[in-house]
């Protein structure tokens, strides 16, 4: 009997070990691999503040103005290992919500970037602005910025703001000269719009910036970039116009391999024009966000 006891036993410690080692291997491999999990982030966008001149009149009249708020925003963060400070990319989200979740925050992760993902919609409890336009997007970047200067692994200094269809559209607007970012107390240092929608009236950047557009996009036309980029001073910082050749919207999206129509326009992959994309954002983003 007391054989059997300590056969049992012996037993019994061999599987609480190989269970312990079992648990030590996963927490190292996930420790070890941050990029694949995203912390849910609560911040606020940007508020609109009241320029000069209101205030001014409301002093002379004796108002009290109330002070300004931002709207409550969700974000999801995802960051390197160790304590930084890294540089940063905040991302804006197209027009269809919340598709950038996981392939694009872990290739800048594995560049060695703080990725923020701003969702716009939830907080706000839109589904898509498909067919409209929601300007305070740019708040919401300018509000990411904030969130992520006050993390202390972050490098205030060097953050640059990324966005796709709606959002690289919300990008231009959020880095044209005498835009809302001449409000704005943080300041980006590089922009990156993927298939955006240009307009010459946008004019100079205010930082240096990356367009990157199919010839085939009829949802934003790559023309209006070259009439923008035309139009461009001589003051301007440097505006990169890449155009790929074949291509429709959502060029470097896998997962419209086959191809669909929205609302009459293409959007479909192209793996070539992916490659060459993601190579130039990987080139510009070292080059603008080095110490």
């Amino acid at each position: 009997m007391s054989r059997l006891l300590i056969k049992r036993w012996r037993s019994s410690v061999k599987t609480t070990r190989l269970f312990l080692c079992l648990v030590a291997f996963l927490g190292a491999t996930f420790a070890g691999n941050p990029a694949d999990a995203d912390e849910l982030v609560h911040f606020e966008s940007a508020p609109i503040k009241l320029s000069p001149f209101r205030i001014r009149k409301a002093n002379e009249l004796g108002e009290n103005l109330p002070q300004p708020q931002g709207t409550p925003l969700l974000g999801y963060v995802s960051r390197p290992q160790g304590d930084g400070p890294f540089p940063a990319v905040v991302v804006m989200h197209g027009c269809g919500g919340m598709r950038l979740r996981d392939l694009w925050p872990k290739r800048l992760v594995s560049w060695g970037y703080v990725v923020l993902v701003v969702d716009s919609f939830t907080t706000r409890n839109i589904k898509d602005t498909c067919q409209s336009y929601l300007p305070d997007r740019v708040f919401d970047a300018y509000g990411a910025l904030d969130f992520l200067s006050k993390s202390s692994f972050v490098d205030a200094q060097r953050v640059a703001l990324m966005g796709f269809s709606a959002g690289g559209t919300a990008t231009l607007e959020g880095t044209k000269i005498e835009g809302n970012e001449q409000l704005m107390d943080r300041k980006f240092r590089a922009a990156v719009a993927y298939y955006p929608l240009c307009a010459a009236s946008q004019g100079d950047a205010t930082v240096p910036t990356l367009i990157l557009s199919g010839d085939r996009d009829n949802w934003s036309p790559a023309d209006r970039c070259r009439k923008r980029l035309a139009g461009l001073s001589d003051n301007s910082p440097p505006i990169e116009l890449n155009i790929y050749k074949g291509t429709y919207h959502d060029f470097d999206a896998p997962e419209f391999k086959v191809g669909r129509r929205v609302f009459g326009h293409i959007e479909k992959y192209n793996p070539d024009a992916a490659e060459k994309s993601i190579s130039s954002v990987h080139t510009f983003l070292q080059k603008y966000l080095s110490n």
